[in-house]
């Protein structure tokens, strides 16, 4: 069943309402390397070791960010620490929450920020009075036996209470070989893929009661690359039949897999996930209209409907639909020509 083409339509709407822009990215990058400079002026300040390494992680490094109107950006710089480094004046190791606060302390020795750094159960959380927010979750690196005669590095993330093995690296390397997967079988797929990615982070935070209610950016990630359907030029149609793929999965569980450990992200039953499984529900019955035999104005009010947004319908039409409808009055006009006598009578 054909899909009516609002595929130009969608690539405008995910350039102009979805994607950061080129200024957008870069600012976030300088509040990034902003904060990363705090924390190593304030570790020295307080006579303490420097990180291993500061990652990116998250929807930044994998570039599905999307735009929030409330400028409620979650940009996450991982913070590694060796083990040997995360010990206190007497040589004991930091417990999550020591280690945690030693980063708080050394990001809110800059007094010039008036919202001082605050410790969460997974990060140290640096907010912005724009709207934005670094969060810095913490590891610590361990080198144990790895059965062969030599050793291997352990991530653990300072987490509620206790360190948990986690790694966002391998996340970040998961998704990007799913992109150059997806390009290497058709090419444009993976950044396709991307694309329907955001647009669908996009819709389930489209409306502001829906944001804590909603699944998380990971978990939605993770469903659009197991269920992603691909669509030469048409990201509208990519979006509905990967929605569709979606929503079965999830009516037949709601459970999320983590992509790199045997955790998960989700649980079945889980009340986000079912929520989000719901909205999405909601939206395929509002775009049944696109299989119908439905008008251009139609369509765009539906994907309106479904993103609370009045984007679609202010759009010009297509170009070659107004070249067409210019190139029938122009051969009508010629026709009338014809058959007027020159005293303004037709035959």
């Amino acid at each position: 069943m054909s899909v009516f083409d609002c595929g130009s339509d969608m690539r405008k709407f995910h350039a102009d309402e979805v994607t950061l822009s080129n200024d957008e990215r870069t600012e976030m990058r300088e509040r990034r390397d902003t904060g990363r400079r705090r924390l190593e002026i304030g570790l020295d300040e307080d006579k303490h070791g420097q990180p291993k390494m500061v990652c990116t992680q998250g929807s930044y490094a994998m570039h599905t960010m999307v735009q929030d109107p409330d400028l409620d950006y979650d940009i996450d710089d991982g913070v590694y620490f060796d083990e040997a480094t995360l010990v206190d004046q007497h040589g004991f190791a930091l417990t999550p929450l020591e280690a945690k606060e030693r980063v708080c302390t050394a990001l809110s020795r800059d007094k010039r920020f008036a919202n001082p750094a605050e410790v969460f159960p997974k990060c140290v959380r640096q907010a912005y009075h724009q709207g934005y927010h670094i969060d810095m979750p913490v590891y610590r690196i361990r080198k144990e036996d790895d059965g062969w005669g030599g050793t291997r590095e352990v991530f653990e993330l300072a987490g509620d209470g206790s360190w948990d093995p986690s790694d966002a690296r391998a996340t970040t390397r998961w998704f990007k070989q799913q992109v150059a997967d997806r390009n290497g079988e058709s090419e444009g797929y993976g950044d396709q893929m991307r694309r329907i990615v955001r647009l669908t982070k996009s819709y389930a935070r489209s409306r502001s009661d829906w944001k804590d209610e909603t699944t998380s950016g990971i978990a939605i990630t993770k469903l659009v690359s197991d269920h992603f359907v691909g669509c030469d030029g048409r990201d509208d149609e990519a979006l509905l039949e990967t929605w569709k793929a979606i929503k079965a999965q999830l009516d037949w569980s709601t459970e999320v897999a983590h992509p790199v450990n045997a955790s998960k992200l989700a649980e079945a039953g889980n009340a986000k996930v079912r929520f989000f499984r719901d909205k999405l529900g909601w939206a395929l019955q509002q775009l049944a209209v696109l299989e119908d035999d439905c008008t251009r104005s139609e369509a765009r009010e539906a994907w309106d409907e479904v993103y609370a947004s009045s984007y679609f319908q202010a759009l010009p039409e297509p170009v070659q639909k107004a070249e067409a409808s210019r190139g029938f009055f122009i051969a009508a006009e010629a026709r009338s020509d014809v058959r007027n006598d020159g005293n303004g009578r037709f035959g």
